[in-house]
């Protein structure tokens, strides 16, 4: 019996060196965004790291600073990150999404780097970059986008407010000395001019119009969508990626960007074999379309060089571009051939027209000849509201002379002087 109280003391002591500490409760959930995001001890980014966390893993929120927030990881190290670099679950669901479409999205060309670049979730600067393309490393193009150049906000602490000194009572002595000599009389109020009632009918002169200052452009950012040999995808900046289409034809690119290229078919030369190609290249910076202006090339194998077999120039294209079977051309014999009755190798463009209706244009790519197939209306532009007209226009009777007629000038200056 004398040995049950030491037994239960040893008990208590076990259960209270097995108890885990108590974890603050957390405010969130977020994910890393980077492809290896450091956890550090501090609020600075010199301070030491104690955790790395790999794209993707769940973080708990614990505190928000500024730009920083405390997180915990899945083995209970709690540290210091940047904010931005944190995704959200929609965030990270859209992610994956997009590289699951991107795996069946057609390749618009194959684009390289001439050093370590970055791969951005979003269309921005400052989204999180998950990925890196190194140098050299071959990736495809899938999209293209134009984004505003958003900058982040930078922390600013606001100003302390300033100190007002406080001033001296003034004592008992001083008030009495003040009031013991007395305030000068108000003086009186001027007179008005003689004229008063004539300046009265005056009418008032309009203050002055500020000068409305001119809105500064916002700079915009290219940016590509790009997929790797993995099949990861995300955002990279256009300006950083180089077309590989080959320096025989890119030669002939006249300082304009080439958008996309793609190979249409092969034309012997003797023991070699040249292929034809096909690109879309853009001259301005900013436009609403992703192109201006295609063209086709194909090898002469009499003059032993590259010749335009077509092109089109000053037009509103969108990707993607599809290259593959189209229908058979029409030909003076039959005047129009049935669909999926005959089809030929070519390709299709997608382009707007002046009605603001969207086609998708056919090409038939026969013997190195570009042939016109077909256009197909893909996207439809939205409803114009026409104009309603006056009603009272509509209910007179005798309907008045164009305002712009001499007849009509003359009538409203006389009725302007007979009113006055």
């Amino acid at each position: 019996m004398k040995a049950f109280p030491a037994l239960l003391l040893l008990v208590l002591l076990l259960e209270g060196c097995g108890s885990k500490p108590q974890l603050a409760p957390s405010l969130g959930e977020g994910f890393a965004g980077p492809n290896q995001l450091p956890v550090r001890r501090e609020i600075d980014t010199k301070s030491d790291v104690i955790a790395t966390v790999n794209h993707g893993e769940r973080l708990e929120i614990l505190q928000r600073r500024r730009r920083f927030v405390k997180v915990r990881t899945s083995k209970t190290v709690e540290g210091w990150i940047e904010e931005r670099l944190l995704l959200t679950p929609e965030q990270l669901l859209g992610l994956r999404s997009l590289s699951q479409q991107s795996k069946s999205a057609p390749s618009q060309g194959a684009a390289t780097t001439y050093e370590i670049l970055n791969v951005h979730t979003e269309p921005d600067r400052q989204s999180p970059s998950f990925l890196q393309v190194k140098e050299g490393e071959k990736v495809d193009v899938i999209g293209h986008r134009v984004a505003p150049r958003i900058s982040a906000p930078r922390p600013v602490n606001p100003p302390p407010p300033p100190q007002v000194k406080a001033r001296p009572k003034k004592t008992t002595k001083e008030n009495k000395k003040a009031t013991a000599v007395p305030a000068p009389p108000m003086p009186a109020a001027p007179k008005p001019p003689a004229d008063w009632l004539q300046l009265s009918n005056l009418t008032a002169i309009p203050p002055p119009v500020p000068a409305v200052s001119e809105a500064q452009p916002v700079p915009m950012d290219h940016w590509s969508l790009i997929r790797n040999a993995a099949g990861q995808s995300g955002w990279v900046l256009t300006r950083r990626l180089f077309m590989a289409i080959p320096d025989e034809v890119a030669q002939y690119a006249e300082g304009r960007r080439i958008v996309s290229y793609f190979s249409l078919g092969q034309t012997r030369d003797g023991k070699d074999s040249k292929p034809s190609w096909l690109w879309t290249t853009v001259e301005g910076s900013a436009e609403p379309y992703d192109f201006d202006s295609f063209r086709v090339f194909v090898w002469s194998a009499r003059r032993h060089h590259y010749e335009t077999a077509y092109i089109e120039r000053n037009v509103k294209g969108f990707l993607p571009v599809i290259t593959g079977p189209v229908p058979a051309p029409k030909t003076r014999s039959a005047k129009s051939a049935e669909p999926g009755v005959e089809r030929v190798p070519g390709f299709s463009i997608l382009l707007e027209k002046k009605d603001g209706l969207r086609y998708r244009r056919s090409f038939a790519f026969l013997e190195n000849r570009v042939r016109f197939s077909g256009d197909e209306l893909v996207e439809t532009s939205p409803a114009r509201t026409e104009p309603t007209p006056d009603p009272s226009l509509i209910a007179s009777e005798k309907p008045t002379p164009p305002a712009d007629s001499l007849y009509a000038s003359l009538k409203q200056r006389i009725k302007r002087l007979l009113g006055r």
